[in-house]
């Protein structure tokens, strides 16, 4: 697959009284052309801001202190004019190099956001069908009253809206079509990339599924790439083609959702698929991840993750493991176990899921 979206060494701080948090460090990812990429941790992790400096949405104290992200434009679609003096050699558009006028240019036609809290994103005060339009006219503007109208009911249509709903205001929907609304005003301009960031947290898991069903079905009819941001790993592994494992600003492991699914590498991301009970099968104890994740002022030297690992060794406190190839596949992983510098043998699955299991009985002795 085309690359969309390369994001080289992107940090993150906020400044703070007593020096700045480093809240996303050196990250690397990329995202191709018409892919799912879930982007899942603990709350904190810095998730929600890595998505936000992609955007250029960061506000003050968060400031991006080094890193490109560098957007390709579809070939075959007409750049917006204002972008074409940006295009590098290679096609690319260096998203922190826009400047206001072309990141409103940029924001909708190519990329757009879908929040947490819908209710919080959309203007209480004016109907459905007038924020709709709103975008519409502001980034396609001449167009007629008609076209406008028509492209909303299009719109709504799409999120399995009534047309009727046009008139509406934000009050009057439930949840579930406040999330259906915001989806469609990010589909309006039809670009190439969505940024969602916990759409269905606020939802009940029946509202849930079928926003989960919506989104990757609009994904697979128009082929566009979306960023999934989720603390709730089980929803990833359905909707996403791959992910990305952040703790403590860093990606600790990358890989597809089957390899995620079968054989996680990083003993963090094992202990957050273990961390929610399965369906069916037998009863097991729930186990999770002891501790909690570091005070990003005073981090721990070495893996940020060794306090609370339960297969740490001498070297994840000294050594800050790189994030690297795991094995022949393309799995990506942060973790000394998988060095050979410092293991022979590789621990399995069921290596991990020991050393925890060991862990939790050494705390119910306690």
């Amino acid at each position: 697959m085309d690359a969309l979206l390369e994001v080289k060494s992107l940090s993150v701080d906020y400044e703070a009284m007593d020096g700045a948090v480093h809240a996303v460090k050196s990250v690397d990812l990329t995202l191709h052309r018409g892919e799912v990429l879930g982007l899942a941790g603990e709350s904190g992790c810095g998730k929600s801001t890595l998505a936000f400096a992609i955007a250029r949405l960061l506000r003050p104290p968060a400031m991006i202190t080094s890193g490109q992200v560098i957007y390709y434009p579809d070939p075959e679609k007409e750049t917006p004019p204002a972008l074409l003096d940006r295009l590098d050699a290679n096609n690319g558009i260096d998203i922190m190099k826009l400047s206001m006028a072309q990141l409103r240019s940029f924001r909708w036609k190519e990329l757009a956001v879908v929040f947490q809290s819908a209710m919080n994103a959309l203007n209480p005060v004016l109907s459905i069908g007038d924020q709709i339009i709103d975008v519409l006219h502001t980034h396609w503007p001449g167009k007629g009253k008609d076209y406008y109208h028509k492209r909303a009911v299009e719109l709504l249509d799409l999120v399995g809206i009534a047309a009727d709903r046009l008139r509406s205001y934000p009050h009057e929907l439930s949840g579930g079509m406040r999330q259906r609304v915001a989806i469609a005003i990010a589909l309006a301009l039809r670009p190439e990339l969505i940024i969602m960031d916990e759409p269905t947290t606020a939802l009940d898991v029946v509202v849930q599924r079928e926003i989960l069903d919506l989104i990757a079905g609009l994904c697979r009819e128009f082929n566009t790439a979306l960023i999934f941001i989720t603390h709730d790993l089980s929803l990833l592994l359905e909707l996403s083609d791959r992910i990305a494992i952040m703790y403590a600003g860093n990606i600790v492991e990358q890989a597809t959702s089957e390899q995620l699914y079968r054989q996680p590498r990083h003993p963090y991301s094992y202990g957050l698929l273990n961390a929610f009970p399965t369906l069916h099968g037998p009863r097991l104890q729930m186990i999770g991840i002891p501790g909690s994740p570091p005070d990003l002022r005073a981090m721990p030297t070495g893996c940020a993750f060794h306090p609370r690992c339960p297969m740490a060794f001498e070297a994840c406190r000294g050594v800050v493991p790189p994030l690297e190839p795991s094995g022949p596949t393309e799995q990506l992983v942060a973790c000394h176990l998988y060095n050979p510098r410092f293991l022979n043998q590789p621990p399995s699955t069921a290596q991990i899921a020991r050393s925890y299991s060991e862990l939790a009985e050494r705390k119910r002795r306690r």
